[in-house]
């Protein structure tokens, strides 16, 4: 067995069900990638567009200089859970990779256990660097050049015998291992389901997204208020999304959960996830939250951006039952953000205990941008003060 056999076994006995090498050179999207950032597709993502990270990014080697070789790896996450029973509007729904334990925490330890297995085999300290969607290196361009599958139409990368329910990570190595053929077929085809699934349109023609419409981004990245004309697309989604994922055919049809080898079980769904109730989200306090999500992707939301995705499902849900609670959060809620998406929501669900709540918080709310949504609510221009 060559180095690159042994490391490949041991890498799928570590639970990467994906693995293949590359080699550190310019990705071949780099072009492609800039002009998504000079067209503004990121959102308000700019860490992305940082001069030192798109050096980076258009280099490996300015990464690490010694990088010879690129191992990428692809780890399978528990496809979506149905959604809940008929009847039940208050429940959430949260992306499948982010039901279980934090991937960040759990591929890392393993990454490394690699890293000792390299280092045994060839008997000496290894210089490299481990990452796994936390590095600046397009992943997708390297797993595509490493043969891992190609780049679909919905931006994700698609297994033909996996899917695309995975995570990415990357080793950079400072030795050489044979490179693997990249993966140049397209297998999309003249299929758009994609497209066309998507709640806000947010996926382009050209295999690229506007991030500051996608629903991932909304729920997640985006750290102020959720554009009011995209709220109504968010739907029950809490954090993430996975409609582009699920309608994809290989996905439903070709790479079917029962046919694959069961995903790690730290990826399994933890209790109360998805979100079960949604009135009941709305009332943690940020030590529930914190106790609740800790070791949960759910975290990057933080309380405020998690209640805010709250609140708008709860809008979009539109079950007068849930006005007391919206009505508490608008009253009560310490965080200005999350008191404005009650008010959102409060007017969307309407009916006359919901206008009480908004027309008393309209007498008492300082916060000027919570006045602009309870205004809104009530469909009424906000007073002039001055």
């Amino acid at each position: 067995m060559s180095l690159k056999e042994a490391i490949v076994a041991e890498a799928h006995r570590l639970g990467f069900d994906l693995a293949g090498v590359t080699t550190p050179d310019p990705p071949p999207h780099l072009e492609t990638f800039r002009s998504w950032l000079e067209a503004g597709r990121h959102g308000e993502m700019g860490y992305l567009a940082t001069g030192r990270s798109l050096e980076r990014r258009a280099d490996p080697r300015r990464i690490l200089p010694e990088c010879r070789s690129i191992l990428v790896l692809g780890m399978r996450y528990h496809p979506p859970q149905p959604d809940g029973p008929p009847g039940s509007p208050l429940q959430g729904r949260v992306a499948a990779y982010a039901a279980g334990r934090d991937y960040h925490v759990v591929i890392p330890a393993r990454l490394e256990r690699l890293v000792a297995f390299i280092e045994r085999e060839t008997g000496t300290p290894l210089v490299y660097r481990a990452y796994t969607d936390a590095g600046p290196l397009l992943e997708r361009d390297l797993a595509q050049r490493a043969g891992l599958g190609w780049i679909g139409k919905n931006t994700c990368l698609i297994h033909p015998g996996t899917g695309s329910y995975f995570f990415l990570a990357e080793l950079l190595l400072g030795i050489d291992l044979e490179p693997d053929q990249p993966f140049l077929e397209d297998r999309c085809g003249s299929c758009t389901r994609c497209l066309e699934a998507c709640p806000t349109g947010c996926i382009l023609p050209d295999r690229t997204l506007d991030a500051a419409r996608c629903i991932s981004y909304l729920t997640i990245e985006l750290k102020g208020p959720i554009p009011p004309e995209l709220r109504p697309q968010v739907g029950a989604w809490v954090f993430g999304c996975d409609v582009c994922q699920q309608v994809c055919p290989w996905n439903e049809r070709f790479a079917r959960a029962e046919n694959l080898p069961e995903a790690l079980p730290e990826f399994a769904a933890r209790p109360g996830m998805p979100a079960n109730n949604l009135v009941e989200e709305l009332s943690l306090s940020q030590e529930d939250f914190s106790r609740k999500f800790r070791g949960s992707p759910v975290k990057r939301a933080k309380r405020r951006g998690f209640l805010r995705n709250v609140a708008v499902a709860l809008g979009n849900a539109g079950d007068p039952a849930a006005v007391p609670a919206l009505a508490s959060t608008l009253q009560n809620d310490p965080e200005a953000l999350v008191r404005a998406h009650a008010a959102w929501a409060l007017g969307q669900i309407g009916g006359q205990a919901a206008l009480e709540v908004l027309e008393q918080a309209a007498n008492t709310e300082a916060d000027l941008d919570v006045q602009v949504e309870i205004y809104a609510a009530l469909d009424r221009p906000v007073p002039d003060t001055r």
